[in-house]
């Protein structure tokens, strides 16, 4: 009997320090039939590529935190390891040819999830063909081919409404500042600084929506190529947003700067502390967080109060969650304790879900641990992240 050996599958190292938006590159590249690695900066991207000869391609988006951003990480990779091939993403900046590294190629966010396969399968192969999601296509008839086609023409009018709303929205702005200016009667010196800043403020807002969408685009995915049904599937997106958008109220408040943990935990549980009240209890010292860690750390408590209502401690009248966190000054690390008392045995999930991902994540993201334990008594999540990954530098 011969024996042959399973080829092994294309290795792409993706770079992405919004934990979202990684895990939905997994999965593109997951789809495209080839193997992920995960790197949340340049600095961890190096370091595995150091260790291993093995990458295919580097799939970096260009703004990131750290020595360096994704740009300079893609000329590092490719004057070092220039047999690896080079994708860009990015929902800020659009490098032309001459600026980024020859023959890599270059994607807008959101992405375009098609395209993106197609082109890493041309540069590095065809992979093994996964299927992304579960099939929930209903009969089709005539009648129905005729319905979703009227929807298709209304879903596009309304979006084309959209986004010429939103075109008219940026251009009144525009007209409503210089107004506001003269108004003011700050002359031409001044108003050019004032020209320059509005320009500054309304590319940042381009960038943050952009990043947004992308966000919205990948929870939207990743809750589908789980869910057990489309009803299942369109409770977690609604769920995930409401979460996404409490955490962008909160960093609103805050201006978009650090913003009390304490807060954070609190509007992540309000909504499932609905049964009476109390059943929650948040302790811990005042600490200021960036709004990556928020948005991180807001998602990841939506996915556990989403767990512990269905399953856990919170699915029966007497069960309660203690949210605990201190830190150890002379390591410089922050360890919290998400701990469920007098609910249901629990017991491990048969399988890796969106939500058991995410909340598994947040460990990766701010350069930490995480562990999960379902103890009999109860399950108990608990993280332990340096400071440095949570407060902004002084």
């Amino acid at each position: 009997m011969v024996l042959h050996d399973t080829p092994e599958l294309p290795k792409v190292l993706v770079v992405e320090d919004e934990m979202l938006l990684r895990m939905r590159a997994v999965d593109i590249v997951e789809d495209a039939g080839f193997t992920p690695i995960e790197a949340a900066n340049a600095d961890e991207a190096l370091a595995i590529l150091e260790s291993r000869s093995d990458v295919d391609l580097l799939f970096t988006d260009i703004q990131m935190p750290g020595s360096m951003d994704g740009l300079k990480l893609a000329y590092a990779v490719h004057e070092r390891w220039p047999s690896i091939k080079i994708i860009l993403v990015s929902g800020k900046l659009t490098p032309t040819n001459s600026e980024r590294p020859t023959d890599s190629r270059f994607f807008g966010k959101p992405l375009e999830v098609k395209q993106m396969i197609a082109e890493m399968q041309e540069m590095i192969g065809q992979g093994a063909l996964k299927i992304g999601l579960p099939d929930f296509s209903p009969v089709e008839t005539p009648s129905r081919r005729a319905r979703e086609a009227s929807n298709g023409q209304a879903s596009n009018e309304f979006l084309t409404a959209e986004n010429d709303s939103l075109r008219l929205l940026l251009e009144q702005a525009g007209i409503d500042a210089e107004v506001l200016l003269e108004q003011a009667g700050i002359d031409a010196k001044e108003r050019e600084a004032a020209d320059k800043l509005q320009k500054l403020i309304l590319e940042e807002l381009h960038h943050r929506i952009k990043n947004t969408l992308a966000t919205v685009s990948a929870i939207a995915s990743q809750s589908l190529r789980t869910a057990s049904s489309i009803e299942h599937g369109q409770q977690a997106i609604e769920g995930r947003l409401i979460a996404l958008g409490r955490a962008h109220d909160l960093l609103l408040q805050a201006r978009w700067a650090n913003a009390d943990l304490a807060n954070t935990i609190r509007g992540a549980t309000e909504p499932y502390d609905n049964r009476g009240g109390g059943r929650f209890s948040i302790s811990g010292p005042d600490i200021k967080i960036t709004s990556g860690a928020v948005i991180a750390l807001a998602m990841t408590l939506n996915e556990l109060c989403t767990n512990t209502t269905k399953f856990g401690a919170l699915s029966v009248p007497g069960g309660s969650v203690d949210i605990a966190w201190n830190v150890d000054e002379e390591k410089r690390q922050l360890k919290m304790t998400w701990s469920e008392k007098g609910g249901p045995s629990v017991s491990s999930p048969s399988r890796n879900s969106f939500g058991t991902r995410l909340i598994g994540s947040l460990g990766q993201q701010l350069k930490g641990q995480v562990k999960l334990d379902y103890a009999p008594t109860g399950f108990v999540y608990a993280l332990d992240v340096p400071m440095a990954s949570l407060v902004a530098p002084a």
